[in-house]
């Protein structure tokens, strides 16, 4: 591989996004140079990696283990901090790439910050511009900050978009695995545990983005998410089951040709791509053969069985504020699920119900979303109680 040695910092690097990405850096660390880690409460391996890397900041942000961090890091050359001020200095720093990889509404503010510095993002956490993608997108042309899509379907999209001649492009086309229930007939859905949902048949990922899968949440924050990145209506944005998961997505063309990207599902694929941007650069991958695979499927998703997905069309065609409803209520659900409260069924219903009981608005201001998000929680939190 060959360019320049690049500075990253990576907010949220314990997770399973931060962990790939450190992974592929200590695979090439005469390519790499990290200056920010953080984590939320995973001490141990945060200090690990900062030592692994040599960074030269390690930030904890639940502030109650500050301390255990700065033992952990002890005789080590790395600064240490905590809490939101900690997190909103790791973004702050300078560095060539920022590894947005913190889940959830919680990535927000830190990652508005290192775009409002004008950085190169590589973008993981889809909540930025679901919950803020109007304020996100203000920002970007303020300061000419450059978003990379981490997401496999967005990677592969901006893969083969044909960003200079946006007219030439039809639509594009999201695919989905389906999660572990796409087969599954309405009626056993009910009784799906969160030992089950979180076995996805593909992927290695965390809890919340596991349901998200099986609910196929995750495509609808993934339309959404789409929208911004590529500047296209909603009716121009497809889903498409694919089980597989080697086919990531597709773009289709005036012409009636569709480009796609292929390649194994493996996440370091468009990490490694994010990191070398505008170059590639080479790792041990396992090499994809299609013709040990045979064939690939595809299927229209089931709006019945996956309401989720017309949920977040109806929350992108309402605008404003209802995205970042769709998302707080979401993830309101998905925790109580988790933990035992709320069927799996009730998940998408626990959505439909706040979103039908908030109306929009229109967001001026961070303060603006942190207000929605934490209104729409608890009405969320409310409906919970309730069923």
């Amino acid at each position: 591989m060959e360019f320049n040695k690049k500075t990253v910092s990576i907010l949220g690097s314990t997770g399973t996004i931060g962990c790939n990405t450190i992974d592929l850096i200590e695979r090439n660390l005469d390519c790499f140079s990290v200056v920010a880690l953080t984590a939320n409460r995973s001490v141990d391996l945060l200090a690990e990696q900062v030592k692994k890397t040599n960074a030269d900041l390690a930030v904890v942000a639940d502030d109650s283990f500050y301390k255990d961090l700065r033992l952990a890091l002890s005789g080590c050359r790395a600064e240490v901090a905590s809490g939101r001020e900690g997190l909103l200095d790791a973004a702050s720093r300078s560095s060539d790439l920022v590894m947005a990889g913190i889940v959830g509404a919680a990535g927000l503010e830190p990652t508005l910050t290192a775009v409002k510095r004008g950085a190169c993002i590589g973008l993981a956490n889809k909540e930025c511009l679901v919950c803020a993608g109007d304020l996100m997108l203000s920002e970007i042309e303020k300061t000419g900050a450059t978003l990379l899509p981490v997401d496999s379907e967005h990677n592969a999209i901006f893969q083969v978009f044909d960003f200079e001649n946006p007219d030439f492009i039809e639509k594009i086309i999201l695919t989905a695995s389906g999660g572990p229930f796409w087969g599954m007939p309405l009626k056993d859905m009910g009784s799906v545990t969160p030992e089950q949902a979180v076995m996805h048949p593909n992927w290695t990922m965390g809890n919340k983005i596991s349901v998200d899968s099986a609910t196929m949440m995750n495509k609808g924050l993934e339309l959404i998410e789409a929208h911004y990145l590529f500047r296209l209506d909603e009716e121009r944005i497809e889903v498409l089951v694919h089980p597989e998961s080697i086919v990531h997505s597709l773009v289709s063309f005036v012409d009636g040709s569709i480009l796609a990207q292929l390649g194994n599902p493996d996440m370091r694929t468009p990490i490694a791509f994010t990191l070398s941007w505008p170059k590639r650069m080479s790792w041990p991958h396992e090499k994809l053969r299609l013709a040990d695979l045979g064939r690939l499927t595809f299927f229209d998703p089931d709006p019945d069985r996956f309401p989720s997905i017309n949920l977040a069309r109806e929350a992108l065609k309402s605008g404003g504020s209802m995205p970042t409803i769709l998302n707080a209520a979401n993830e309101i659900a998905v925790d109580n699920f988790l933990q035992g409260n709320l069927e799996f069924l009730g998940i998408s219903e626990i959505v439909f119900r706040t979103m039908e009981r908030l109306e929009g608005c229109k967001l001026s201001n961070i303060d603006d979303v942190y207000a929605v998000d934490s209104e729409a929680r608890r009405v969320a939190v409310d409906f919970v109680r309730v069923k």
